[in-house]
């Protein structure tokens, strides 16, 4: 695995260099890391893992009982970590786990003291000097996989699990974790590789009289996995919102109150909010939890003509933004004179993927109603009071409501791919699909079998069979350092 990072520092403190070296896939050596996030905690964990680490924990545990015999499996033991000048450093709650059964499969200790960044770095120095060597990101689970005790699907769950946005997204996480969905494709696989072995018997003995698998029937089989991958890939894009989050953009004219509305859904004062046109000058970008489901919202700067650059760049940066997103609210002001021409042409088409948001329905609304030009006009309306927290709930609703797009709650249950994973399957899916049509066109065996072997290759990559170098690389060096 090439790493390139530079001075690094443990829970701000501790200083490493990870500097530029390819990590064999064959990881090897006892390695440390601390296994909390960054900062101060009640709590803090030193993760060791590998030959040595029975014998470190041995060197720096001072248990607290005379009566101590030596560590336990699977049972915490209280005492102190010293260091080298026999100094304690802080109590401690020391756990050993034997491998094979521990989270990588070998010899693991886990330290538990004060959430302290002066003294995780303490202790995790005295760990390092007796021998172990600084983890890198995601090694860890990294050797977890080597060592066989998770396929590659898991191991990304691990990872799926720490950084989910929601609820829901943890909950289809842990399902791959359980390594369902890694028994379902190499499930798959299997019976492919079996379709493979008979038509190279097929191949190689053409003139002996040996069992061969009737056309009809392979096309049948074949049917069966290119249905099975579907179904796996139909929660792709309607879970989408749960695992990635959303993104709404706040889009309108100058003084509509995009920045007075963020701030409400805020319920903070997080945007400057002035009379003067052009104050947003850049976007500002916050995360709502609404019900569950993580929400990007991104305040934009005004829609308007201007000669200011550093405005116009703000204005074409929110256009982008808009294009992305997967619901834009339209703010109007309500309380001034509206007319459909007054919308940006970007949005002129987009009833579907908007909410107009009419703004400052505490004051005197305009003659002809901003609010009904937009109904008339196929867009969905909401009538709120940024200043006065009016609608602002309904609002949120609405926001949560559009970008489901009526997907509803995730199935605690369903297996969903990932990007990557998402991507292998459609791999194999074409491949099945121009198999079948191949079967039915009675091409030749040993070209049917070249398609098999690709979607098996395919599959392979899912769970890591046969998952090339850089991809190993770019999965693990994504996890955090002590996971």
């Amino acid at each position: 695995m090439t790493l390139k990072t530079p001075w690094t520092y443990v829970c701000g403190v501790y200083p490493f260099f990870q500097g530029d070296f390819e990590m064999s896939i064959t990881s090897t050596g006892t390695i440390a890391a601390i296994a909390t996030p960054p900062g101060d905690g009640g709590v803090g964990i030193i993760r060791i893992s590998g030959e040595q680490a029975l014998s470190i924990a041995k060197d720096i545990f001072h248990p607290a009982k005379d009566s101590f015999s030596g560590f336990k499996p699977y049972t915490m033991h209280y005492g102190t970590i010293v260091d080298a000048d026999s100094v304690e450093i802080d109590d401690v709650l020391t756990v050993f786990m034997p491998g094979p059964n521990s989270y990588t499969g070998e010899d693991t200790v886990e330290i538990n003291c004060h959430g302290g960044r002066a003294i995780l770095s303490a202790v995790l120095g005295e760990v390092l000097a007796k021998g172990a060597r600084l983890a890198n990101a995601g090694e860890f689970t990294l050797r977890a996989f080597l060592n066989g005790r998770m396929d590659l699907t898991q191991a990304e769950a691990v990872a799926e699990m720490i950084h989910a946005p929601s609820r829901g997204a943890a909950q289809l996480a842990k399902v791959k974790l359980s390594g369902v969905l890694g028994e379902r494709i190499s499930g798959l696989r299997l019976r492919l590789e079996e379709l493979r072995a008979q038509l190279c018997v097929a191949v190689d003995f053409p003139e002996d009289e040996l069992e061969c698998l009737p056309l009809e029937q392979m096309q049948s089989e074949v049917g069966d996995a290119v249905k099975n991958i579907s179904e796996i890939l139909s929660g792709v894009e309607r879970t989408k919102a749960w695992r990635e989050g959303g993104l709404a953009v706040l889009s309108g004219k100058v003084n509509a109150g995009k920045s007075s509305l963020l701030n409400a859904l805020l319920g903070r004062n997080r945007a400057i909010v002035t009379d003067i046109p052009g104050t947003t000058r850049d976007f500002i970008e916050e995360t709502l939890n609404l019900d569950g489901l993580q929400v990007r919202v991104v305040d934009t700067a005004g829609l308007r003509e201007t000669s200011d650059a550093v405005e116009l760049a703000g204005v074409d940066m929110g256009r982008d933004l808009a294009s992305q997103a997967d619901l834009v609210l339209l703010i109007i002001d309500g309380s001034k004179p509206f007319a459909l021409a007054d919308l940006d042409p970007q949005f002129a088409d987009m009833a579907d993927k908007c909410l107009a948001v009419i703004n400052k329905s505490d004051l005197e609304q305009a003659d002809p109603s901003p609010a009904v030009i937009m109904r008339e006009s196929g867009y969905e309306v909401v009538e709120i009071s940024a200043k006065k927290g009016q609608g602002i709930e309904r609002l949120a609703a609405l926001i949560r409501e559009h970008i489901l797009q009526g997907a509803g709650e995730p199935d605690p249950d369903e297996l969903v791919p990932n990007s990557r994973q998402a991507a292998s399957l459609k791999k194999a899916h074409v491949e099945l699909e121009e198999l079948m049509g191949d079967i039915a066109m009675q091409v030749p065996y040993d070209l049917l079998g070249v398609r098999l072997e690709s979607a098996c290759s395919s599959l392979s990559e899912i769970t890591g069979e046969i998952t090339p170098q850089e991809v190993l690389n770019s999965i693990f060096e994504n996890f955090c350092v002590g996971k």
